[in-house]
């Protein structure tokens, strides 16, 4: 095989099979929204910027926005992707940016970073500098003066024990670090904050935080205060200063009023936690306010910051933001639009002017709060999971942390995916969601703590239907009847459509809606009590179900044998029955770790019993993939994760049910695909950002995947997949069979506001080796019959009116209109609601065509009928017909008015240079004549778009506001229609009729006329 053959590689020791993406690079992600933001703990302004501003999200990667919050753009992508924990601008040179990765917020979905980035031309393009195993990274300082020094504060791993922690100083913008702070190896840094007036002076507060699959804790040796005054050089620990609290010590934050430096603040947590203010530069220490409001779920917020302008205004955030004007002492609450902040920054010429950081993403105001720009422009939603409906065009429904879940249509017949084609639907932030199988419009949706809902979106009727009401809030694992984990499974039976499964720490059953409920399981975890106690601790408990463990993580009924049922719980146990639930069989893989929290279980579309399952032991501080599959029920498995690296750890795998061996799965850090059913994977990312994958499922050969900071996304045509061999591979160039596509309206633009449409249309994929050796490449469509219908080219003849072709080496993709030829118009023809577009094919089988360097290859493809519609295949004639009906009047009208306007210009060009005066009187008649024909044909004054609101639009403006009008819908020409077209065609006819009398007699009268007298004449092709 030659080195640059694309051939299927199979290697003769594990027959392993893949395919150069060059083959299928066209295929590209299409991310949906919906455009409400996701939580973002990093935010930042630029001074004398007052529109400028920057965000770090939690999945996301870095955006920017430089209007003041109105729009927002992603400047990572690239480059990086993922959490983003800290972003600073440089303040002496502000296209200096540098980022820390992995996020402040360390709730149970949380996602690690990828160490420190940089820019220097504003974001443009990044570099990344190092500290990679920081996982997470909560702040950055840049020198006021010079912009390649900077420190950064690295929490650490939150999941064990690690030694790059603490606070890190670089003096040359990231070539080289050094560790100046560290506590332990627990304990990382959590807040640094320069003095304002002189950055030699810096404090630091380091926070001992742990995070395992079935605790928090968040307090311990480690958690301190610290000071330096030589740059970071050396520290002072201030934690047992006069004043401030004794014991345990949690989260601390800390902050510098600008005007005043012998002015710090700081917020602790601790069993006499509250704001502490020192008034002589963190020597003693006062306690201003312990109120819990400032304070509540410390892990989650505890950050406090000082005023630019007044040294008596300091703001703590929490759910709400505080701000006091008196020093601390008391506080007000409010709002921005979203709720549970996380990061403010104030500019410093400007203390009205700042922005927040928070569960829905980022907020600006001018106002000093009165007044936030929104959160519902920005695409960083986390989704935990994903399904579809059976609704047209199918919706897809997910449950987006911090906020609601959603219903949101895959495509719509408009220009994008925009917030009128999205609704909330049943349960909450955690939920699985399952659509009753026969009513799209009920959903079953969950949450933490077993919420289980019915929603009826026809009725707007909800009920609870959960398995057991008690609400377990605030109290550990143990003490539940039922363990209900924060993200539950919730499913219908494939085979009988009113079996709804939910699962706690067992499997349960409903066949009446949720009115009652029954166990079909034993308990199906480990069960063990010393991982089922309170979560949080020492200071502050959390219970919230995020921490519950020995639970059902993922089941599934196999859509391919009724009632095999597998069930995964997040404690590493596989399970399986085959009758329903009557009994059950351990069937845990002997290879897989014993804690592996079991994410996702897929049945085998191709074999009996087959399975296979994703599992992740991050939590443990192992970021391994963990991939497996079985033949034969569980009796034995199989690791299925060559060619994922170490630390792309997996959440989902999903089998493709129409070609066997095509596997994907979803890692922390982007997508793979296996072509040989496990054996080995290579990368699927194409135009995906580096983004968590949390879940996958496919519809109607789409697939789906849910992200962890980017909301939806979508391929829209895995059939180029299913038809890749070794064949294919080979071939200097191939034309896939375009899948099965709907007659409907919709078009894509793209929008920095709303999620990308499904373009309209036929999808054709074709690849082409190489395009330098190319001559003219035609891609070209037509009936059965042979008939032509529309043809594209690489070297378009003008004349002839031909359609551009682009075409690239690799994967191409070309969308057909599905339309026939357009009528013909001229330049400069301005009409007032018409169209000229040609009818769309009707539904049926067609060809398309690809010619290149005298290689032709044909294939067949089926444009269906819109499910929704009610006409009949004969309306559909109708219309086709008396649209091309329409098409051709409207094509010989403007062709005569063309040919008037050329016979024009050289009857005038005749008579500039005759001086007999019959050749004058003859050619000025037949002038008065055309004018007459074209000023009843078209109206001539028009020049500009609105002028038909002055002059009186003509013939050729009524046929074609006749055919936008038949176009509107799926319906057949109405009666009034008919009748209209031909009284406004026999009125056409009859200028025609003039005009063609014209070119037949009087033209070549004039002609003769002119010849005899040695003039050139009128030549009309």
């Amino acid at each position: 095989m030659g080195s640059g053959a694309l051939m299927a590689q199979k290697k003769s020791k594990n027959n392993n099979i893949s395919y150069d993406e060059k083959l299928y690079d066209a295929l590209k992600w299409r991310g949906i929204g919906p455009y409400r933001g996701g939580r973002s703990a990093a935010v930042t302004g630029v001074p004398g910027e007052p529109n400028l501003y920057y965000m770090g999200s939690t999945g996301g990667g870095v955006w920017r926005t430089k209007d003041g919050g109105g729009t927002w753009e992603n400047i990572s992508d690239g480059f990086f992707g993922g959490s983003i924990g800290a972003v600073s601008v440089a303040e002496s040179d502000p296209n200096v940016i540098y980022v820390g990765g992995g996020e402040k917020t360390v709730r149970g979905n949380m996602s690690f970073g990828y160490g420190m980035w940089k820019s220097v031309n504003a974001g443009k393009t990044w570099e990344n500098i190092g500290l990679k195993n920081s996982r997470h990274i909560s702040r950055v300082r840049i020198h006021p003066k010079n912009p390649d020094i900077l420190y950064v504060a690295v929490m650490g791993d939150i999941f064990k024990s690690s030694e790059e922690r603490g606070v890190y100083k670089s003096a040359d913008g990231g070539k080289s670090w050094k560790r100046v702070l560290f506590s332990n190896a627990d304990a990382g840094a959590i807040d640094l904050i320069l003095d304002p007036n002189n950055p030699r002076i810096m404090y630091a507060s380091t926070w001992n935080v742990r995070r395992t699959p079935y605790s928090f804790s968040s307090g311990g040796p480690g958690s301190d205060l610290w000071k330096s005054t030589d740059s970071g050089e050396t520290w002072e620990k201030l934690t047992a200063n006069e004043g401030l609290p004794g014991g345990i010590w949690g989260i601390s934050g800390v902050t510098v009023s600008p005007k005043n430096s012998n002015r710090v603040w700081a917020i602790i947590e601790n069993d006499k936690g509250g704001v502490y203010r020192s008034d002589d530069a963190g020597k003693t220490w006062k306690k201003l306010n312990d109120d819990r409001s400032l304070r509540q779920r410390a892990w989650y917020y505890t950050r406090i910051y000082a005023d630019t302008k007044d040294e008596d205004i300091v703001y703590v955030v929490n759910v709400n933001y505080h701000k006091s004007k008196d020093g601390g002492k008391t506080f007000t609450a409010a709002n921005a639009p979203h709720g549970d902040h996380h990061d403010l920054w104030i500019a410093p010429e400007d203390n009205q002017r700042m922005i927040m950081a928070d569960d829905g993403g980022a907020q600006v105001t001018f106002d000093g709060g009165e007044n936030w720009s929104t959160y519902m422009n920005q695409n960083t939603a986390q989704f935990y999971r994903v399904t579809t409906d059976n609704h047209f065009p199918f919706r897809i429904y997910g449950a987006q942390q911090d906020n609601s879940t959603v219903r949101i249509a895959h495509r719509t017949t408009g220009s994008d995916i925009g917030e009128g084609d999205w609704e909330e639907t049943a349960g909450s932030e955690s939920a699985h969601l399952s659509v009753d199988p026969t009513n799209n419009n009920i959903v079953y949706g969950g949450s933490y703590d077993g919420f289980l809902t019915k929603y009826n979106h026809e009725t707007e009727e909800i009920r609870a239907v959960n398995v057991w009401p008690d609400n377990p809030m605030g109290h550990g694992a143990e003490e539940m009847k039922y363990r209900f984990q924060w993200n539950f499974p919730i499913f219908f039976s494939p085979h009988q459509k009113n079996k709804l499964y939910t699962t706690s720490n067992h499997l349960h059953v409903s066949t009446d809606e949720g009115h009652t409920w029954k166990t079909i399981s034993p308990d199906l975890t480990r069960n063990d009590p010393t991982k089922l106690g309170s979560s949080g601790g020492p200071i502050t408990k959390d219970n919230t179900s995020v921490e519950y463990y020995c639970t059902i993580f993922a089941a599934v009924e196999s859509p391919y044998e009724e009632n095999v049922i597998w069930t995964g719980s997040d404690d590493g146990l596989i399970h399986i029955t085959k009758n329903g639930g009557e009994s059950w069989e351990n069937v845990t893989p002997s290879i897989m770790p014993k804690w592996l929290m079991i994410n996702s279980i897929d049945a085998d579309p191709f074999t009996k019993g087959g399975a296979y399952v994703a599992g992740t032991m991050y939590k443990e501080g192992d970021y391994q993939p963990y991939l497996y599959k079985t033949k034969d029920y569980g009796k034995t498995w199989t690791k299925i994760t060559n060619g994922i690296p170490a630390e792309h750890f997996t959440r989902v795998v999903r089998a493709d049910p129409e070609k066997k061996g095509i596997l994907y799965a979803g890692t922390e850090t982007g997508m793979y695909i296996s072509f040989d059913d496990g054996s080995s994977w290579k990368p699927f990312q194409l135009n995906l950002p580096i983004v968590p994958i949390t879940d996958l499922t496919i519809k109607d050969n789409h697939l789906i995947a849910a992200t962890q900071g980017r909301g939806f996304w979508l391929i829209d045509d895995l059939t180029v997949l299913h038809q890749l061999n070794e064949g294919v591979a080979t071939k200097e160039q191939f034309l896939y069979q375009p899948k099965p596509s709907y007659r409907i309206g919709g078009r894509s633009r793209e929008s920095k506001t709303s999620g990308t449409n499904m373009a309209s249309g036929v999808m054709v994929h074709y690849y082409l080796k190489d395009t330098v050796a190319t001559d003219t490449v035609n891609l070209t469509f037509s009936e059965l019959s042979g008939k032509e219908i529309a043809s594209f080219t690489t070297h378009p003849d003008k004349e002839k009116k031909e359609n551009k072709l682009e075409i690239k080496p690799g994967g191409n993709q070309f969308i057909w209109d599905m339309r026939y030829p357009d009528a013909e118009g001229f330049e400069g023809m301005i009409l007032w609601w018409a169209s000229l577009n040609g009818p769309k094919a009707l539904p049926g089988e067609y060809k398309v065509t690809l010619a290149n360097n005298g290689v032709t290859q044909s294939q067949t493809f089926e444009i269906l009928k819109d499910p929704r519609a009610s006409a009949t295949q004969e309306n559909l004639k109708a219309q086709f017909d008396f649209m091309n009906e329409v098409i051709a009047k409207l094509t010989e009208t403007n062709t005569a008015i063309k040919n008037i306007r050329k016979a024009r210009t050289q009857i005038e060009d005749v008579l500039k240079k005759a001086e007999l005066d019959t050749i004058q009187s003859y050619g000025k008649n037949i002038l008065k004549e055309m004018k007459t024909v074209e000023e009843a044909l078209y109206q001539t004054k028009n020049k500009s778009g609105q002028d038909p609101l002055n002059y009186p639009i003509r013939l050729n403006n009524k046929l074609g506001h006749l055919n936008s009008l038949t176009a509107m819908g799926d319906n057949p020409p109405t009666a009034s229609a008919i009748e209209f077209k031909e009284e406004v065609t026999g009125r056409i006819d009859e200028q025609l009729n003039i005009w063609y009398a014209i070119l037949k007699k009087d033209i070549p009268s004039f002609n003769n006329l002119v010849q005899q007298n040695k003039i050139d004449a009128v030549k009309l092709e």
